[in-house]
């Protein structure tokens, strides 16, 4: 694979730069949380792992590699997948996208960096062709629905007003906010689309909350913006399900000052 250009790095599951993205990753199997689904793998990041044992012994960061994927996600950048182990080979698995990401206990105990990658179509949206007629086929797919009345009805609750900053976009069209989901809905975490599962946010903080920008406690407050500051609006998600969002991005070490200095020099270097 690093002969082909493929994965150039001969060890090391992740090529890539913190400030570029990731080009490419091996899903080998080689840490103990990894889950392949076919098109779609929950992917363990790099760190913390004793390369004798294969055992997880130290937590993980959103730094090197990790912050890699953190790029390729939100900048929508797709990444190569290889297959494989030293004994039964390597194959190319084609691009996957970093839908999301997260951190989470693994099986050790450890705090480990968790990436959902998901097969990209087989032919590019960037690829430019000649224009055809579109193909219609019939097709049957498993995915997830979400329930545009539950986030219609978490928006005019709140008057389609933000409960974290109190902002109220006006359109032409009428008023906009954005229904999120606290625990999302996709493998693994397979939450429900209830109301309780659901906070009425703009734009901006609906990206934030989705990425670990902040967390609200078990009393309403919105940590990870400055000062705490108390949720607003007339719905109170359910405490389940802001203490598993808190599970995924409270433990990271991403809210802190101190790892946001390291990440700027990181991206500076």
């Amino acid at each position: 694979m690093a002969a082909a250009g493929v994965h150039r790095a001969l060890i090391g599951g992740i090529v890539g730069r913190p400030d570029a993205g990731a080009e490419s990753i091996v899903a080998s199997g080689g840490y103990e949380d990894d889950e392949d689904l076919g098109d779609v793998i929950i992917y363990t990041g790099q760190g913390g792992r004793n390369p004798e044992t294969g055992r997880q012994v130290a937590h993980q960061s959103f730094t090197r590699g990790n912050a890699a994927l953190v790029t390729s996600c939100l900048r929508g950048i797709p990444v190569r997948v290889v297959r494989g182990s030293t004994n039964a080979g390597y194959t190319y698995a084609g691009l996957f996208r970093v839908d999301e990401y997260w951190m989470e206990q693994g099986r050790a105990g450890f705090q480990i960096c968790r990436f959902r990658m998901v097969a990209e179509e087989e032919a590019g949206e960037d690829r430019v062709t000649p224009p055809q007629p579109a193909k219609r086929i019939a097709t049957t797919v498993l995915r997830i629905v979400r329930d545009t009345k539950v986030s219609q009805q978490v928006k005019a609750l709140n008057d389609f007003t933000c409960q974290v900053c109190g902002t109220r976009l006006m359109c032409v069209g009428g008023p906009y906010a954005e229904g999120a989901h606290i625990r999302p809905l996709g493998k693994p975490h397979n939450g429900p689309d209830v109301l309780e599962n659901l906070l009425c946010l703009c734009a901006n903080h609906h990206v934030l909350f989705d990425h670990g920008g902040f967390v609200i406690d078990e009393g309403y407050l919105v940590l990870g913006l400055g000062e705490p500051t108390p949720l607003l609006g007339m719905t109170k998600p359910g405490q389940q399900f802001l203490a598993y969002h808190r599970s995924l991005w409270q433990q990271t070490s991403i809210l802190t000052s101190e790892n946001s200095l390291m990440l700027v020099k990181e991206w500076e270097e």
